[in-house]
C-alpha cells in the first residue's frame, strides 16, 4: 500500500470538542487548525496527549497529521485530537490495533458535563435547607 499518496480521515470527540483529523505520509509535523502543534496547545501534557498514539504504534516520524478542532478547551481538543489520530492509524493498518487498544486509545471517553436542573443551584447542589 503507497502509503506517501493516500490520504486517511478520521474523527475525534471528547466531552464537546470536536476534532477531523487528515493523516498523509510525511516527517512528522502535527498542524491543527492552521497553526503549529507546540503553538496551539500551550501545554506541554496537552502536546503530549497528542502524540501518543503515533508513539505507541513507532510511527511518530512517519506521517504528518493535518487537523481542524472546534468545540470545548484546549485540554478536551488535545483528547479529541488523540482518538482522531488513533482512528486514523487504524484506517493506515490494522496492525497498530493491539497497540493503541491495549493503551486505551481507541476507547471514546463519554464522560460530559452534567446539565443545570431546575429548582436546585447545579446538576446536583441544592439550595441551602433552613427549616425555620
Amino acid at each position: 500500500m503507497a502509503t506517501d499518496t493516500m490520504k486517511f480521515y478520521a474523527t475525534g470527540r471528547r466531552k464537546t470538542a470536536v476534532a477531523r483529523i487528515w493523516m498523509f505520509g510525511g516527517d512528522g509535523n502535527i498542524t491543527i487548525n492552521r497553526r503549529d502543534a507546540e503553538h496551539y496547545l500551550t501545554r506541554t501534557t496537552n502536546m503530549k496527549i497528542v502524540e501518543q498514539p503515533l508513539l505507541a504504534t513507532g510511527t511518530s516520524d512517519q506521517y504528518d497529521v493535518w487537523c481542524t478542532a472546534k468545540g470545548g478547551g484546549l485540554s478536551g481538543q488535545a483528547g479529541a485530537i488523540r482518538l482522531g489520530i488513533a482512528r486514523a492509524l487504524l484506517r493506515v493498518s490494522e496492525e497498530y490495533r493491539d497497540a493503541l487498544k491495549g493503551s486505551g486509545y481507541l476507547t471514546r471517553d463519554a464522560r460530559k458535563k452534567e446539565r443545570k436542573k431546575y429548582g436546585r443551584k447545579g446538576a446536583r447542589a441544592r439550595f441551602q435547607f433552613s427549616k425555620r
